[in-house]
């Protein structure tokens, strides 16, 4: 395909030109600090620094935001004024299907009954409501700020095509995906699964992932953060088996991502593009290249194309407001409701029950109470660790904990993130999804557990 090639001469400088961006995105994103003792990124550093400052009125500028989401989607449904029509980028913000129509007003109506603490307390205690606005979107509006334009240098200066040159031959195989997804992954297990999901949709739309190969990231590779596998051990109180912990937590996820993708749902995702074209992604090494100098050629010649500035911040801008109106009043719906179905209700419990005979056959002690983490985690991956503390067992508490950090696709965060971004998995496909790699990974956690205990 690209035998022809000619070997340009490259130099210094054009090596910098993806040298320097990229350094400054691994540094950003993928980098861990150690701060007041909290292994953290810098990303993260920032994001909560703003949240800070924020603090006092940014659960109002959220407010303002969801409503402007929710609104404006109805008015563009019903009216179609000129300025949204002609416009493209407000096309794309406003002009969605019923569904998410219906998802955004759910999201302003639940987002105002919190703020005001109107209507009964399960819908705005901090178990339920509470919890979406002020922990988690507080948190992640700051994320989307600062990933909108920090998330470019990771993605547009080249290092995914480096990457990608280099690791495709591991990845295609074993996975049936592209090299370049590796980044996705890490940027996810350093950082925050929201992240590996925004990088993920992004290339997505930009033509260099198919749909079958977004679905696939998105839900078996957005792992979860280090640092939240670190407060999920602590709340079992087990703190002093990272090590272990962490091992079985990525054996069991290697696992999953190798089964998973080739039974359905996603082994029936099309393998079309969302642009309809198809980007090059240099997966053929021409004839007189090396793997290393055929990535080092795809990555510099990426780097030439983002050099512009202007560019580089109109995309920043639109990549944040996209994230802020289409993905924050999607998280708020369906967040809440499955924390207040979690809390208020046993239909989890009852979800759980058939986990018991598995359970046993594991021999996992507390089989009852840790079916009732099993499904909880669903709508919130916190929950299982939450209700599993309470188990007088230590191997059990292990379990629970690990299988929840395995799980991945939670309503509160990544799922939410997932359903309100271009890549198209429904909601009911990730409740299958989440039960598949709940099979797949709690009898791989069990059994290392045994190993341990």
């Amino acid at each position: 395909m690209h035998n022809s090639f000619e070997r340009r001469r490259f130099t210094v400088s054009d090596y910098l030109k993806f040298i320097v961006p990229s350094v400054i995105g691994v540094l950003l994103l993928m980098f861990p600090l150690k701060v007041e003792g909290q292994t953290t990124i810098l990303v993260a550093l920032l994001a909560s620094t703003l949240t800070g400052l924020l603090e006092p009125i940014l659960p109002t500028i959220i407010l303002v935001i969801i409503a402007l989401s929710g609104i404006m989607a109805v008015i563009y449904r019903f009216f179609k004024p000129a300025f949204i029509e002609n416009n493209e980028f407000l096309k794309s913000l406003f002009s969605i299907s019923d569904f998410w129509i219906v998802a955004r007003v759910v999201g302003v109506i639940l987002t105002f009954l919190v703020y005001f603490k109107i209507g009964p307390e399960y819908i705005w205690s901090e178990d339920t409501g509470g919890l979406i606005l002020y922990d988690l979107i507080l948190g992640l509006f700051s994320i989307f700020f600062f990933a909108g334009f920090i998330l470019p240098f990771l993605t547009n200066f080249g290092l995914l095509e480096f990457i990608g040159a280099m690791i495709t031959p591991v990845m295609r195989p074993i996975f049936q995906l592209p090299g370049r997804s590796a980044i996705d992954c890490i940027a996810s297990w350093v950082g925050d699964g929201t992240i590996g999901v925004v990088i993920t949709n992004k290339q997505y739309e930009e033509g260099y992932y198919t749909t079958k190969e977004a679905s696939v990231i998105a839900t078996t590779f957005s792992a979860v953060s280090i640092t939240f596998c670190l407060v999920v051990l602590n709340q079992v109180g087990l703190a002093h088996l990272f090590g272990p912990y962490y091992l079985a937590v990525t054996l069991a996820s290697v696992i999953a991502a190798i089964i998973i993708p080739r039974v359905p749902p996603l082994s029936r995702k099309k393998d079309d593009y969302f642009t309809g074209l198809k980007r090059d992604l240099g997966e053929d090494i021409p004839d007189g290249f090396t793997t290393i100098s055929w990535g080092t050629h795809l990555a510099i010649n990426r780097a030439e194309q983002s050099m512009n500035v202007k560019h580089f911040v109109t995309n920043g801008i639109t990549t944040v407001l996209d994230m802020w109106i289409g993905v924050m009043p999607v998280i708020m719906a369906f967040g809440t409701i499955a924390l207040i179905i979690a809390e208020a209700t046993p239909v989890f419990v009852w979800l759980g029950k058939p986990f018991i005979p598995l359970l046993n056959l594991l021999r996992v002690p507390y089989a009852v109470e840790a079916s009732q983490t099993m499904v909880v985690g669903f709508a919130d991956m916190f929950l299982p660790s939450v209700i599993g503390s309470t188990i007088p067992n230590e191997m059990t508490r292990f379990v629970v904990a690990a299988v929840s950090v395995t799980q991945l696709v939670y309503l509160s965060e990544v799922g939410a993130v997932i359903l309100g971004s271009r890549i198209p998995v429904s909601l009911g496909e990730l409740f299958i999804i989440f039960i598949e790699r709940t099979l797949i990974t709690l009898p791989i956690v069990a059994i290392i557990a045994h190993l341990i205990f």
